[in-house]
């Protein structure tokens, strides 16, 4: 995912190791090219522009190509620090993020382990993931959360409400990327994530 949500960190921070999905095929309207942040109007989807491949039908995750024709990494960056400069924490941490969005990228799902490890280090979450080497549809030896990838399947869960740095015009808005919990919690935020008690 690109920037996980706080209910995919949520499941992360918990378990005791984690099975990465690297053969599927790619599917529209995931959070593998999109995340959510918090802007001064509320809601605000930041999507990755991938290249498409015509006619050719599916094609595995790990094979989609980052379109970089235009400069979607600055347009992306200049809308987390319009989004968080003022947050508690975006200085911080700015420094392990930016360094993301200085060079194109080729493939979507290196780019994706780039911004998780970024985030793991901030949160200093020690967790032990491999990656599958084949698609297994029903596999037995672990929980399947697959389904929280889905941007548009994805049920509500009862987040702890935090402050935000718009909320008072807004309101609380839950469930957005792990940098709005990261850039308002800060040090807290994996403590945040352990607390939380909702079953997926």
């Amino acid at each position: 995912m690109y920037f996980g949500t706080i209910a995919q960190y949520v499941v992360m921070a918990k378990a005791t190791s984690v099975v990465f999905e690297n053969e599927d095929n790619y599917q529209k309207q995931t959070y593998r090219n999109r995340t959510y942040i918090y802007g001064a109007n509320g809601k605000l989807l930041l999507s990755i522009p991938i290249k498409h491949i015509g006619n050719k039908g599916r094609q595995l995750y790990k094979d989609v190509r980052i379109e970089n024709d235009f400069p979607w990494q600055s347009l992306h960056w200049k809308s987390l620090e319009t989004a968080y400069r003022t947050s508690p924490f975006f200085e911080y941490y700015e420094d392990e993020f930016v360094h993301l969005f200085e060079k194109p990228k080729k493939f979507l799902l290196d780019f994706n382990y780039e911004c998780m490890q970024a985030v793991y280090d901030c949160l200093q979450l020690d967790i032990s993931y491999t990656k599958t080497s084949e698609y297994i549809k029903s596999p037995e030896e672990h929980i399947d959360l697959r389904t929280l990838i889905n941007a548009k399947k994805q049920k509500p869960y009862p987040l702890e409400s935090y402050i935000q740095v718009f909320a008072e015009k807004q309101g609380f808005i839950p469930n957005l990327s792990i940098l709005d919990l990261l850039f308002n919690e800060g040090t807290n935020t994996l403590t945040y994530l352990e607390n939380q008690s909702f079953s997926i």
